[in-house]
């Protein structure tokens, strides 16, 4: 009796495990979300305040770079934006009184001139007149007290200027010049500070690419996180499924070295078809085809990142 009841349980077992064999199911791996910090100058590393694997709050200092060049930078641009503004003060508040009073006085001086050129001129016209002195003579007793007038009209014209004040234009110059300054001020400050790498989010350090004492290109990664609460299974959809997964469809996450799967949901899939241009394939090559998608998983906080997965799809 025993072994009659034995055999239709182990049919029950085997057609289970064809059910299951049969759901549809990708590969992949477990994924946090990677931030890459670059360098924003080619200086060399004088700190390293962490290690692979440290756990980092946000604001933490995880580098420093050398500051001596981008800080003579800064305080070029310190200088000159000081320089800038002082400018702008002194067209605001307008000329002396000593300027002005000295301004008064050319103009008096020219005046005397003019008045004893004019004078001097009177005389010799009509000795010009009765040919009692050479014509030249007189042409040049003319000019001087020509000249001389004219002395006198810059003089007033420059004095005139310094009781008038500056233009606005030349405000409106030196304002802008000001503000020029100050926001090269900004970006040599933001530069300096950036010398310090710091952590932008909560996290993992998942790679120091380079060590203490090294100089990295601009742009290269000197720290590599590991952000998010929990991992989150990136797997590849083979394009005969492609048109059945969904944002939003439910899913069972198995993960090698685990006997329970978790469960997940389809939370992001790629449009466009991983490896190969979808124009290059035609016929059955097309199911070669695969698109990259992210499943959430429910309950894996604890998990590594890299451990290989299988997801299965939950059956319509």
């Amino acid at each position: 009796m025993a072994k009659s009841l034995r055999i239709p349980m182990l049919f029950a077992l085997a057609a289970l495990a064809g059910c299951a064999d049969d759901a549809p199911q990708v590969l992949g791996t477990l994924e946090y979300d990677r931030i890459s910090l670059p360098a924003p100058s080619a200086e060399r590393i004088v700190s390293v305040d962490v290690r692979e694997g440290d756990t980092v709050k946000a604001g933490a200092t995880l580098l420093t770079l050398e500051r001596t060049r981008i800080a003579a930078q800064t305080d070029v641009a310190v200088a000159q934006a000081q320089q800038q503004r002082d400018s702008l003060a002194e067209l605001e508040a307008g000329s002396r009184d000593e300027q002005i009073a000295q301004a008064r006085a050319q103009v008096v001086g020219a005046q005397a001139q003019a008045r004893d050129a004019r004078a001097y001129f009177a005389r010799v016209q009509p000795l010009g007149q009765r040919k009692l002195i050479a014509a030249v003579d007189v042409d040049r007793a003319k000019a001087a007290a020509d000249s001389a007038d004219a002395q006198v009209r810059a003089a007033q014209a420059l004095l005139d200027e310094l009781q008038n004040g500056t233009r606005r234009e030349r405000i409106a110059q030196a304002t802008a010049a000001v503000r020029a300054a100050d926001a090269q001020l900004a970006a040599q400050t933001v530069a300096l500070d950036k010398l310090k790498i710091v952590a932008p989010r909560d996290g993992r350090i998942d790679s120091l690419p380079y060590k203490l004492g090294d100089q990295a290109p601009v742009g290269a990664s000197l720290a590599i996180l590991l952000v998010g609460d929990a991992p989150y299974a990136r797997v590849y959809v083979p394009e005969p499924m492609r048109a059945d997964v969904k944002i939003g469809d439910r899913t069972m996450v198995h993960i090698d070295g685990r006997d329970a799967a978790l469960p997940g949901r389809v939370r992001a899939i790629r449009s466009e078809p991983s490896f190969t241009p979808y124009y290059a394939l035609s016929g059955k090559d097309a199911a070669r085809l695969s698109y990259l998608a992210e499943i959430v998983i429910e309950g894996g906080e604890d998990l590594p990142a890299g451990l290989p997965v299988r997801v299965e799809f939950a059956a319509e």
